[in-house]
């Protein structure tokens, strides 16, 4: 079978109208999200207004990256030192970094074979920790029931934050992923649905803690100039108390944003139809499973996940070599060292963790493969056809 040529990291071009308003920008010099003249409204500004109403939600902050909106966001709910902090043993690393900057202590949850957090653990360990907060990560665009999640928070007092840096544009039963926690953290790095290179944008409808992340993400005494945060009023208690760490938008990356968010619903319809084409080609290929994903989530499908049951290190190997031999980019969560984005919760050694059973033995047989938009649907069969093809060869050695 033909080799596939394509790049997996290769984007999609900026839309024209990204390209003339930040060519705008850049003629006007006004970069930094406070240099505005009197009675203009700043490119950033405009950005969190659109985004809160995309999602629903009353305040928005645009931030440097998803990262530092995780980080802020855990700051401005108010962790303590130490405070013990719930979230996935299946994600990437900036997850639990973003808890360790802030100050908590990452707890692992156990991650279900459906590739979503395991609720049984997650109650188990809201009952050993007494934690107030689960930081869920939307691994790979994959969700877990929102309703049953939401409905165990709740039973224990917990608050939840969102990390959506794989889920701008998903849903649960028809309600947005972003919305159902006191707050929500969404990337804007090249790899994920709108892309700046790198940024973030932080939600929620807690007036205080809009407050708290703004004055965090460095606005010194310009709030006023937040159009989707809260009234003026709102700082008059924490202005003074609340550290400036530096991490905002800028009007040239809010530029680059905005056309992209207003064809989103279009991208995200896109993502779906190359990742069912994947989905067809490896439905029934001996020895592999496909993950069956809930009727309740719409999902983006910019990555598409598969597992092999039962491979072995060696015969990882030589799969993982042979789809690079046909082109094809794999990536695998079972490795024994980091590689490129793909780590494995026992390489973050600032967390301490016994180790998670369940979740080895998932992750072992867990493979990855990216799905740009440079991808034509029949870009995508070709790449399920390749996989499939190299998942016989290496599981006969």
């Amino acid at each position: 079978m033909k080799a596939f040529s394509k790049s997996f990291t290769q984007q999609e071009p900026l839309p024209e109208a990204s390209i003339l308003r930040a060519t705008e920008i850049m003629r006007n010099g006004r970069l930094h999200r406070y240099n505005v003249m009197p009675g203009e409204v700043s490119e950033t500004s405009i950005l969190e207004q659109e985004f809160a109403r995309y999602q629903g939600v009353q305040y928005c902050l645009a931030c440097a990256s998803c990262g530092y909106a995780m980080t802020t966001a855990l700051r401005a709910f108010g962790i303590e030192a130490g405070e013990p902090i719930l979230t996935n043993a299946w994600t990437l690393s900036p997850v639990p970094g973003a808890i360790d900057a802030a100050g908590g202590r990452p707890v692992l949850v156990e991650t279900t074979e459906q590739l979503v957090l395991n609720l049984e653990d997650l109650e188990n360990k809201l009952q050993g920790t007494s934690s107030r907060l689960l930081l869920l990560s939307h691994m790979r665009g994959h969700v877990v029931d929102m309703d049953a999640l939401v409905e165990i928070l709740h039973r224990h007092g917990a608050a939840l934050i969102e990390d959506c840096a794989h889920t701008m544009g998903a849903a649960w039963n028809s309600k947005k992923i972003g919305t159902f926690g006191v707050a929500a953290c969404f990337s804007t790095q090249t790899y994920k649905h709108i892309n700046s290179g790198e940024g973030g944008l932080l939600t929620t409808n807690d007036p205080e803690l809009m407050a708290r992340a703004v004055m965090l993400s460095g606005s010194y005494m310009l709030y006023g100039q937040h159009l989707a945060g809260p009234s003026e009023q709102t700082y008059s208690s924490i202005r003074l108390t609340t550290p400036n760490c530096s991490g905002r938008m800028d009007n040239l990356r809010a530029a680059i944003l905005r056309p992209q968010l207003a064809d989103l619903d279009k991208q995200v319809a896109r993502w779906l139809e190359r990742y069912r084409a994947i989905e067809i080609e490896l439905t029934g290929v001996k020895g592999l499973s496909v993950i069956a994903r809930p009727h309740k989530e719409h999902f983006v499908g910019s990555s598409f996940q598969f597992v092999i049951p039962g491979i072995t290190d060696s015969q990882a190997e030589a799969f993982l070599t042979q789809c690079k031999e046909h082109g094809v980019d794999v990536k695998w969560f079972g490795a024994k060292e980091p590689h490129g984005y793909t780590s494995h919760y026992s390489s973050w050694h600032y967390v301490d963790s016994a180790p998670l059973i369940s979740t080895d033995q998932i992750l072992h047989d867990l493979f990855d493969v990216r799905i740009p938009l440079t991808f034509s649907p029949e870009d995508c069969r070709h790449i399920g056809r390749l996989i499939g093809l190299c998942c016989g060869s290496s599981m006969s050695l």
